[in-house]
């Protein structure tokens, strides 16, 4: 391996599945409640806000890791913490195996949450490291394609297995998948030096200091589409995508996770053909910030044309809608990009905190809302709908604000080379 870069394709490529692995079962455990949240809303009596709070759960445990890990991931490198953490994840899916009440799922799913939250901040951080400008593009978008593999994979597989062994059954096996991954990065990952001992350009040794990153322009500039747009797109594609189905468009709880199937599908072709483009538009000189400001108003009108459907808003309209809004994804290696090599865990882990603060908040915030819209005497598709309207007005003000930052955060990213 050369200093600072890894070695020959087949080399980048064991490194690259081994972390995509890990990835992988991460995406496939967060999404897991969507296509179970039938099953758990009637066996522990669940209402909107209960199944919110469980689901943003596993994003509160990610939250609560984000800040201590990017300085942990610039000191100590992907390997020995993305391995330190999946342990974690480990008794976190044993624990919701056996739990028996709301309150040890949900301590679970935290538990989970922690444990799986360095699966993309890890390998994002040492392709910061080992691989060019353009190459980190790709390989961000095809993470997130490996993902939406974990995605699919919580859909209708979940839904045929559930008869056959149990939804407890599951966790069991997601825990052995966990540790399977554990051992592969820590055969394959290369070993991580220090940022003053590479040749490379470094910020100075700030003790794991985020003063930097925070005072970002750039950084800034994206926080509040992160917390809004991008948490909003999580939330809605690993959680409320399959309430909407069932309880507004009236789909049966296995055609909700044959339609979920078909979503991640087309996610998933989304983000293969943004890792290929991603590269050939850098070159070109079209930086993310420049697609995100032509993309996201795409997103946005798709997100109303939702609400105006209401009950005709099935796969179709909803697939178009989270393929629309893969575009906001192009923020996570442009915001690490933007900062020194030296900084880059911290920067990823910083905007990650943005991002999941977002989900949890945008999940539970949306159950919150039904139930009170309800309690307000509307029916359950008006409930759906207004809450998903104050989301959308959400999303919109945090475009504005991207298009129209005080001139403090305004920066344009750095073009890739």
């Amino acid at each position: 391996m050369s200093e600072g870069m890894l070695g020959g394709r087949r080399r980048v490529a064991g490194v690259f599945l081994a972390f995509a692995f890990a990835y992988f079962l991460s995406t496939l455990v967060r999404a897991i409640t969507a296509t179970l949240s039938p099953t758990l809303t009637d066996e522990f009596d669940l209402e909107s806000r209960d199944l919110g709070l469980l689901a943003g759960g596993y994003f509160l445990g990610f939250a609560f890791t984000q800040l201590p890990m990017g300085a942990w991931l610039d000191r100590h490198g992907p390997k020995r913490v993305v391995v330190a953490f999946l342990g974690v994840a480990v008794a976190g899916c044993l624990l919701f195996s056996v739990a028996t009440h709301f309150s040890l799922l949900l301590a679970a799913r935290v538990l989970t949450g922690v444990g799986v939250s360095a699966c993309l901040m890890a390998p994002l951080t040492g392709y910061r490291r080992w691989l060019s400008p353009a190459m980190q593009l790709r390989s961000n978008s095809w993470m997130l394609m490996v993902g939406s593999f974990g995605l699919v994979g919580a859909t209708l597989p979940v839904q045929w297995l559930v008869p056959l062994v149990g939804w407890r059954a599951l966790f069991w096996l997601l825990g052995a998948g966990v540790i399977v991954s554990m051992l592969l990065i820590a055969w394959v990952a290369p070993s991580w030096r220090r940022a003053s001992s590479v040749a490379t350009v470094a910020a100075p040794d700030d003790g794991g200091s985020y003063a930097a990153v925070w005072r970002d322009p750039f950084f800034r500039k994206l926080a509040p589409i992160g917390f809004f747009h991008y948490g909003g797109f999580i939330a809605m594609q690993s959680l409320w995508a399959v309430p909407w189905l069932t309880r507004v468009s009236g789909y049966t709880p296995l055609r909700a996770a044959e339609a979920l199937f078909v979503i991640s599908l087309v996610l998933l072709a989304t983000y293969w053909l943004w890792g290929v483009a991603n590269p050939r538009l850098a070159q070109r000189g079209m930086a993310a910030d420049r697609l995100m400001a032509w993309g996201l108003p795409l997103s946005l009108l798709f997100m109303a044309i939702v609400l105006i459907a209401g009950p005709r808003a099935g796969t179709g309209t909803w697939a178009v809608f989270l393929c629309l809004c893969t575009v906001v994804t192009l923020a996570q290696p442009a915001v690490a990009m933007a900062l020194p090599p030296a900084l880059a865990g911290r920067a990823l882990s910083a905007y990650n905190l943005v991002i999941f603060v977002g989900v949890f908040v945008v999940q539970w915030g949306v159950g919150l809302l039904i139930d009170l819209f309800v309690r307000a005497g509307l029916d359950t598709v008006d409930a759906f709908r207004g809450a998903m309207a104050i989301l959308l007005g959400c999303c919109v003000m945090s475009y504005i604000y991207f298009l129209r930052a005080p001139p403090h955060n305004r920066r344009a990213v750095p073009r890739a080379a």
